[in-house]
Parts: C-alpha cells; structure tokens; sequence
C-alpha cells in the first residue's frame, strides 16, 4: 500500500511543549522505528509534519531583531522549518533503516502549496500565532508590514490568513521520488502558502503569501494527489474523544465520515485543535480513500492496520433498488 503518516507539530516536541534542538531530535527519533517497520512491509511511505512550535520560535527571533534586521517572511518561515524538520526525520529514518539493512533511500521536498489569493483571510486575518507582546513591541512588526491585534489583558497578538489548501504544487516531484523507490517527506506544516499573481503584461507567477496553512487539510489534498491508501494523522493522543475533559469523555474507535461529520456538527471537537483532523480524514475517505486513522505516534503501525486510533473507513453503500418484476 501507499501510506502518508502525518506527524503533529506539538507530537514533535519535549512533554512539556518545549521545542529545543535536542526535544525535536528525540521526538522525531522516537517514532522512527515505526516509519520503518512501515518500510520493512513494502509500503510506499509518504510524510508530512507540522511545524507550529518550530515556526514559533523563529518569529520570537524576528520580533527580538525586529529593531536590528528585517523580520524574515512567514513564507521563508515555512521554508525553514521544512528543511529543518526534514532533515531530522532523515536523519532518524536512515539510521533506523541502516539497523535493519533495509537500504531505502529517503528525501526531503521543500514544498509549494496553492492557495486562493482572493480568500478572504488575507483581507481579514483571523488566525493567532506566535507570541504576545505589549503594544510598543507590537507597533514595531506592524511597521514591518504585519497585523497585530489587541487581545486584552494578555497583550497583542499577530493575526494571519488560514486559506484552504487546494493544490500541493510540487506533487509530481514527490510523485517521481516515490516511483524511485524513495521513502519521501513533503508539504511540512501544510506547506509554503503560494498564490499565482497575474502581472500587467498577463503573464503569471508564484508568488509566496503570508499565511499558514492546516497541515492535515494539506495531508488530504497530498493523499489524493499521490493516490495514498491509507491516512495517518499522528498527534499527541491516541483517540479523538467526544466530551473531551469531562466526566463523560469516551474515545471514538472505528467510525465512518457521515458519523463523524455529526459528532462535529454537534461541536464535538475544536475548532483549532481536533477538529481539523476530523475534517482532513473525512475529506479523505469520502474521496475514495480506503482507511484513515487519528491517534498518537506510539500507533503508527497498528493505526496503518486499521487497529489503534479513531479509525475512519468508508460509509457503507446503500443497497441496490431491486428491479421491478415486468408484467
């Protein structure tokens, strides 16, 4: 089979949310063993991976300079992370596979993802990220460009554009590696949000934009495009729950989407958090993919059989009308 494994940003980090060199390194080490019994199988292994945490140190770095050098651009951001997470989870799964004298080759892909330059996020942003910061810091970025707003008692926050993902551009590359029997790592942290720009002359070009893109809701659009079998989003729990953080909380354990679609509909999941997996895994078994699966990096393997985790598989068919006898 042909698999994408989704790693969580945060999953990617110490227990206590840290992001040090050394947390991410051991992080990403810890569920190598998994990727590679998934390699060992004869699956075709695709990966993608948040970069939150890691994207939020470098804009700390950014609003420290500010004063000094130019903050450097939530596109380049991305690109950063994608080589950096990429060469860790390199890193780790070569030398899990040289263990096992598997001798797969792996890539990392700095990749390009479209988006829609007229959504309406980029005239309205709405998604927070980075840290807090007092007015007077603040007025600093915003006269870098950026938009800042006032959040109350905890300070400012900067706002941007979450577009929806609609095509991973560089697809075909990870395409061709995947052929070449490569074990290949793209799209990480939903991928560099990219517009198409048409210039005077008519001519059009790419041109990055100052966003974040959901990296599952990407991981969807990735497994379709690659024609994946089974989705793994990997995070820091093992289930979705329902009643999550009372006293009637229980785990979901093998679902279809039209169910899960109705536990979100009754706002089952957050919106910032869960809820975007339940949609990527929705999104990608009702476009024909065979299995996927929400749970924690410890249940890669057995989430891949369909055997831990929220497991989404396909609404059953409704049953044929019976003809209607001739008279």
């Amino acid at each position: 089979m042909r698999v994408l494994i989704a790693l969580g940003g945060n999953a990617m980090t110490a227990p206590d949310g840290k992001a040090r060199a050394a947390d991410q390194r051991a992080a990403v080490e810890r569920c190598a063993p998994a990727l590679a019994d998934l390699v060992a199988r004869g699956h075709d292994l695709v990966l993608t991976h948040g970069n939150g945490p890691q994207v939020g140190n470098l804009l700390v770095k950014n609003e420290l300079a500010a004063t000094v050098v130019p903050p450097v651009p939530l596109d380049w951001c991305g690109a950063q992370t994608q080589a950096t997470i990429g060469r860790l989870l390199l890193d780790a799964l070569d030398n899990e596979l040289a263990s096992r004298g598997l001798d797969h080759r792996t890539a990392t892909l700095v990749t390009r993802t479209l988006v829609d330059g007229d959504d309406p996020g980029f005239t309205h942003p709405t998604k927070p990220i980075g840290r807090y910061l007092t007015e007077p810091e603040a007025a600093v970025l915003v006269g870098h460009g950026q938009v800042w707003a006032d959040r109350g008692e905890r300070g400012w926050r900067r706002m941007v554009a979450s577009p929806e993902p609609l095509e991973v551009l560089d697809a075909p590359a990870a395409a061709a590696l995947l052929a070449a029997g490569f074990v290949v790592v793209c799209a990480g942290g939903g991928g560099i949000p990219t517009v198409r720009v048409v210039d005077r002359g008519g001519s059009t070009r790419l041109v990055g934009a100052q966003a974040v893109i959901d990296k599952d809701l990407t991981a969807a659009v990735l497994a379709s495009a690659l024609a994946v079998d089974v989705l793994v989003i990997a995070t820091d729990v093992e289930h979705s729950v329902l009643g999550f953080g009372t006293p009637s909380a229980r785990p979901l354990g093998r679902v279809t989407p039209s169910q899960l679609r109705a536990h979100a509909a009754d706002g089952a999941f957050g919106g910032g958090s869960m809820g975007p997996k339940v949609e990527a895994v929705c999104r990608f078994v009702e476009a024909g993919g065979a299995l996927a699966a929400i749970t924690s990096l410890d249940h890669i393997t057995a989430a891949v059989d369909g055997t831990a985790g929220t497991v989404v598989t396909p609404d059953p068919r409704p049953a044929p009308t019976p003809a209607r006898p001739l008279v």
